[in-house]
């Protein structure tokens, strides 16, 4: 294990699509959501851990969520647990990671990772990880790996590389915002574009180099607690400053701002699991194309059904198609797949009653 390599986990979403089993107080990092076995949380750590030294991985959640953290994840030291007293977004709380890291470690290398997406092909992650690692040691480079599209996807920003550029790793020539569909396909048909899966490398010495010519303002607040970061006095200072830090993401902040930018395209496979139909993608089928998660069923000229019951109950289902059907407390959910992204709405809604 190298001693220079760490881990950010992005560990404070709500996921909010994925109501009902994913909630404000328990969201979906924290869920087993495929039947697994183990959460997506732990499943992260996991194969993060396999290249980096286990206290090295940082947990950057929301304050209300130290507890879960700890709870499914006990290898982890409470000091490796960041707690945002605010909602900042993406840039704030990795500059503050950053530099914490920074102040234990000048030549560190780091990975930034969200800890609700599903990699199944852990070797290959491990192998693409250690090439950005080996590449950003010897380079000043902000790196991220960007995912081969499948299909015109419009959920998803992308990343044109420069085209002529036969280097296994890329420079990139662009981030461009979530498509519409046409302009998805045409993406596609130039052969250039990666999919954003909001995975970072870079040596801390380069990211905070580049916090510091793009956010100055917030990159002197955060100096501000150098001599506090990894003492006692870090909480005091983070709980005083960090809702002054402005609310933007990391992309916007930074990497769409930089010239030296650079892309490994992956070659493992991802589902960033951000609605129950992606989520129906990944998971086991019948020959109907239906997927159950911890429930019993009867299913009688039902097809490409989504089914998912925390409770010991049978469940019959007769004559639907294309519906997601959750079983969970106090909450039956019954809702065309079609209509997937209303369920934030939806989740507003069930909130008022």
């Amino acid at each position: 294990m190298n001693k220079n390599y760490y881990a950010i986990l992005m560990a404070g979403g709500v996921g909010s699509r994925f109501w009902p089993v994913s909630t404000t107080a328990f969201p979906k990092q924290f869920h087993d959501m495929l039947g697994s076995g183990d959460t997506l949380i732990q499943k992260t750590f996991s194969r993060l851990s396999k290249l980096i030294p286990v206290e090295n991985i940082l947990i950057l959640t929301n304050e209300r969520y130290n507890d879960l953290v700890l709870e499914q994840l006990p290898m982890v030291k409470q000091k490796q647990v960041l707690l945002e007293p605010a909602m900042r977004n993406t840039a704030p709380c990795i500059l503050y990671a950053s530099l914490k890291i920074q102040k234990q470690n000048p030549d560190a290398v780091m990975v930034v990772a969200p800890s609700d997406h599903w990699i199944e092909d852990e070797t290959a992650f491990a192998a693409n990880l250690q090439q950005c690692f080996d590449f950003c040691q010897k380079e000043n480079a902000l790196m991220t790996l960007g995912i081969q599209p499948t299909f015109p996807n419009t959920g998803f920003g992308y990343i044109e590389f420069d085209k002529s550029d036969t280097n296994p790793i890329k420079k990139v020539n662009q981030f461009r915002e979530k498509p519409d569909y046409e302009t998805a396909k045409s993406f596609l048909e130039q052969g250039n574009f990666l999919w954003n899966g909001g995975i970072f490398i870079w040596s801390v010495k380069s990211v905070t180099a580049a916090f510091g010519k793009f956010q100055p303002q917030m990159n002197v607040l955060f100096q501000k607690g150098f001599e506090c970061y990894n003492t006692e006095n870090e909480k005091q200072f983070i709980n005083d400053n960090y809702a002054m830090a402005e609310n933007i993401s990391i992309d916007y902040a930074v990497m769409e701002k930089a010239d030296n930018v650079y892309v490994l395209p992956a070659t493992f496979d991802w589902n960033d699991l951000g609605t129950w139909g992606q989520l129906h993608e990944k998971i086991d089928k019948d020959e109907n194309n239906n997927g159950v998660i911890n429930a019993k069923v009867i299913l009688e000229n039902a097809s490409n059904n989504i089914v998912r019951s925390d409770a010991n109950k049978i469940i019959v289902i007769d004559g639907l198609h294309d519906y997601i059907i959750v079983d969970k407390e106090g909450v039956l959910m019954i809702y065309p797949k079609s209509k997937e992204q209303d369920i934030k709405r939806i989740t507003a809604l069930a909130n008022k009653l």
